[in-house]
């Protein structure tokens, strides 16, 4: 593909000079290893150094540079311009995310409820240190590895019909990391995390649509760990209903 080039239909805006979102077409090199990522940078450091979006390892890694990518959320550090060829390829910033400038999306709200499920250990009782290490099997590892690859980049929550249209829905990334804990054998924090999860605006919110998993680039598979808690959360009440107090933990 020496030579040729494809179009890049870019999404625009510049708060201090746009009333609203408009677009942009630049021509770019069609090479084989080019991602659109690489037509991005190639954009800003040779075309139009005004152009803002984020990225940072280039390798999947980061989770910073997810964008629409004809109309489907995407890293585009993983996209190649050539899957897209003869082109144009549009590139927007996130759906259901306030837009900062251009391809820059504020993702204050992601950060706000995160902690709401605990993302981290929780322990009854800490351990001396002269105790050790907290050791794991394999097997017990095996148990949350999936869950632990998430990577934060959004592009479940751009893909979440349920979130663009309930923004109080705490998120597909967000259930999937409290799951993630929850099957940690070191942790002791699962109650305390059903019960902001078992909220309306919690796994309830879900109606399966199933795109988060679809377009997770790590194949976290978020969809699974929001119906995992809808049956830990019918399984506490049939629990709550038919256990006396004392037996219900």
């Amino acid at each position: 593909m020496a030579g040729d080039e494809i179009t890049l239909r870019v999404a625009r805006y510049r708060p201090d000079k746009d009333r609203e979102p408009g677009w942009q077409e630049y021509s770019v090199p069609l090479r084989d290893e080019w991602t659109v990522l690489d037509g991005l940078n190639h954009l800003k450091n040779e075309v139009d150094t005004t152009l803002a979006y984020r990225w940072s390892c280039r390798m999947g890694i980061c989770g910073s540079c997810g964008m629409n990518v004809n109309g489907e959320p995407k890293l585009t550090c993983a996209t190649f311009l050539s899957d897209y060829a003869p082109g144009p390829v549009k590139v927007e910033p996130l759906s259901n995310f306030p837009v900062i400038r251009d391809l820059v999306v504020d993702i204050d709200d992601f950060m706000t409820k995160l902690p709401r499920v605990s993302p981290w250990i929780i322990r009854d009782e800490e351990q001396s240190i002269d105790d050790g290490e907290y050791l794991q099997s394999p097997e017990e590892l095996d148990a949350y590895k999936q869950f632990s690859m998430c990577i934060n980049c959004m592009l479940c929550y751009a893909a979440c019909p349920v979130y663009g249209l309930e923004p109080e829905f705490i998120g597909p990334a967000a259930i999937a990391l409290a799951e993630r804990y929850d099957l940690d054998s070191r942790d002791h924090g699962a109650r305390e995390r059903l019960d902001v999860l078992i909220e309306h605006e919690g796994v309830y919110g879900c109606t399966f649509v199933g795109e988060c998993t679809r377009v997770c680039p790590k194949h976290v598979d978020p969809a699974a760990a929001i119906q995992r808690y809808k049956l830990k959360a019918a399984q506490e009440s049939v629990k709550m209903f038919l256990l006396p107090r004392a037996l219900r933990r």
